[in-house]
This record gives structure tokens, sequence and C-alpha cells, in this order.
């Protein structure tokens, strides 16, 4: 059998950030070469790939990623273990769907009726990576019936599945606000229009998005700036950046909403001109129910230990994208609860999860 870990540790020491990714593709590609899926897509939203086990593309697909980036400090989010658990997946369909005894290495006839599809995504990290996926049009000429993925979750049990029964990881987007007003000597301040009041009005008026409603809600300053260190001219800009959070894709359009116009508010009774950004916006990770289930059968027959975690995780996760096209479900699977936790400078992910969440993949694909 190949040495997954050995695979795992050389992505481990070639972490490539967001846009990068070139080892992971080659690495990738090269362990495809000997299993020779029917297909197979290289340089797919930049350095992703997808591979492919069936002939129709209108047969049932069932699909699952990985995410293959790094962050600046490393494998420090354990993308290279997901990247090395959908290789192991791909050499047990290899093993179960080929006909040894058949020279032409045809597809299973006893499988022929469905595809299996998996997809390696670069770029999540920066929540680009699955749009640029969709983009590629290559998801839609399938009949994907199901999708999945997972990510490991420091502070569980090694192995522990846990579900999440709607939303698996919340919305989340990062905002800018600028505001524009009007410089003017610093000795004449009441003749200028400085943005200092209103973005201090603004904070205090954020902070009363949190948790209102009984909805989880977040809002979180990030970063504020206002004019410039010259002590002879009063501030006529400024900027105030926050990120905001909610559990679900409808409460966060809402609360995107509301943060707008009291933006709006504020600022035309300042006088001020503004204008705003998003940056890495991220949707709500909502799940569907039946795969939820799926997966929490096909655990206990691995088996693995099941925990259903009823509220969402409050970071975010790019998958959200596929879930809005196609019917799926993310779940964790513990890292152990003792793990630095993600993005954590002496965070590596254990090798012992690749061969347990590749078979339980195998079995969503087969069973």
């Amino acid at each position: 059998m190949t040495d997954y870990k050995a695979i795992r540790n050389q992505l481990h020491q070639n972490p490539q950030t967001a846009g990068c990714e070139q080892f992971a593709h080659d690495t990738i590609i090269q362990h495809l070469q000997r299993l020779h899926p029917d297909k197979v897509y290289t340089h797919v939203g930049g350095w992703g790939v997808i591979a492919v086990w069936g002939k129709d593309p209108q047969a049932p697909t069932i699909a699952f990623r990985a995410d293959t980036d790094a962050l600046p400090i490393g494998h420090r989010c354990g993308h290279d273990g997901h990247t090395t658990i959908l290789l192991r997946l791909a050499e047990l369909i290899n093993f179960e769907f080929r006909n040894s005894n058949c020279e032409d290495d045809e597809f299973n006839i006893q499988h022929s009726t469905f595809n299996i599809l998996l997809l390696w995504q670069p770029a999540e990290e920066t929540g680009e990576g699955a749009r640029a996926m969709l983009e590629s049009g290559i998801l839609q000429q399938y009949n994907i019936q199901s999708f999945y993925a997972l990510h490991n979750l420091p502070g569980y049990p090694l192995g522990t599945v846990v579900l999440c029964p709607r939303t698996f990881a919340a919305a989340s987007t990062g905002v800018v606000y600028h505001l524009d007003g009007r410089e003017t000597h610093a000795s004449t301040p009441e003749l200028g229009i400085n943005p200092g009041m209103a973005i201090a009005e603004i904070i205090n008026r954020f902070n009363g998005f949190n948790g209102r409603d009984g909805e989880f809600r977040q809002s979180t300053l990030i970063c504020v700036h206002i004019g410039q260190p010259a002590f002879g001219t009063s501030a006529g800009h400024g900027e105030v950046m926050f990120t905001l959070r909610a559990f679900t894709n409808d409460e966060m359009e809402k609360m995107l909403s509301e943060a707008n116009q009291v933006v709006d508010e504020v600022s035309s009774r300042y006088g001020l001109k503004v204008s705003r950004s998003l940056v890495e916006p991220f949707r709500a990770t909502e799940n569907n129910g039946d795969c939820v289930e799926a997966i929490e059968k096909v655990a206990e027959d691995v088996p693995l230990c099941v925990r259903y975690q009823m509220e969402p995780n409050r970071w975010s996760e790019d998958f959200a994208e596929y879930l809005l096209h196609f019917k799926g479900a993310m779940f964790g699977i513990g890292s152990g609860e003792h793990q630095p936790e993600l993005h954590h400078p002496d965070y590596d992910f254990p090798d012992a999860l690749i061969e347990p969440a590749a078979q339980l993949f195998f079995r969503l694909a087969t069973e």
C-alpha cells in the first residue's frame, strides 16, 4: 500500500498559499497517473484538480472535496491532511471499481451506473477557490446528487465524527467603510468635516448587532484609520473595518443591510460621503439533512464515534459555495483533544486520521 504518511509529510514540508499551490497540484496528478481515472481535469480554477470515475456525465454523481492551500505560516490548518485523505480515497475507488481481469481497464460493470468525482481545490483560505472551481463550468457538466467535505477539528477525540444538523460553519465577511469629509487647518476645525465623531458613533452602533433577537450575530472591530500625523491639519478622511458573522445566509444578508443603513445614516448626518467594499466574503455552510444522516450511518459502520454539535462553528468555509448549487454536507473529524487549535504555529495534522476518514468517504461513495 502507498505510504500516505510520507505523502502528507511531503505536502506539509512544501506549503504554498492561495493561488500558488503548484506542488500540491503536481503531487495529486502524479498520484492519479497510476490510478487511471476516466477523466482528469488539471489547472482548474488555478491549481485545482478534478478526477472522475465513470463515463456518463448524466449518471448520478457523488462528489468529494479537499482543500490544498496553506497559510503564510505553513500547513497549520490541516489541508495537507485533507488532500491526502482524498488521495487515499482515489486508491480505494480504483481498487473497488476497476476490473483487474479486464485488459482495457474498463469500468467495473456493476458500478457503471454512477460516477464518483474527487475535487482538490486551491485557495480555500481566501474564499476564492470554490467560486473559481464553479466558474470553470466542469461541475455543472455532471449530475451531482450529493457533495461532501470534512475539516479536522482540534479539541475533539481523535477520529470522532462531528455533525452539525444545519449550519456547519458561519457566514462572514470583512467590510471596509471609507468616509470622506473635508480637511481644514487644525486651528479652525469647524470649517472642515472631520469623520472622527462619526466613526466613534458607528463603532458604538455596531456593538449593538451582537446577539440581537436571539440569533447569533457578531461584529468585530478590525481597524480604524483617521487622518494623517500632520498636526496642523484636521482630518478629512477615515476608514473603519469590521468582520461580520452570522449562522445563516439570510441572517448575514440582513445584518449587512442593517450595517450599511447605520453607516449611511450616520455619515449623512455628519455630512460625509461614504463608500464600502467587502473583503473575503464567505457564505454559511448550510448542510442538507439527508446528507448529514448518511454521514452518521456510514461513520457508525466504519466504525467511528459520532457526536452532534448543535451550534455551528464560528469560522467560515468556502465549501458553502458548492452547497448553494448542490445538495451536500460538511462535517468535522476530531484531531485530538489536546491538539493545538487551527492556525496555531504548533498545529500539525495527525496522520492517524487519513485511513478512517478515507474509509468513511469510501462508504459514502459505495453505499
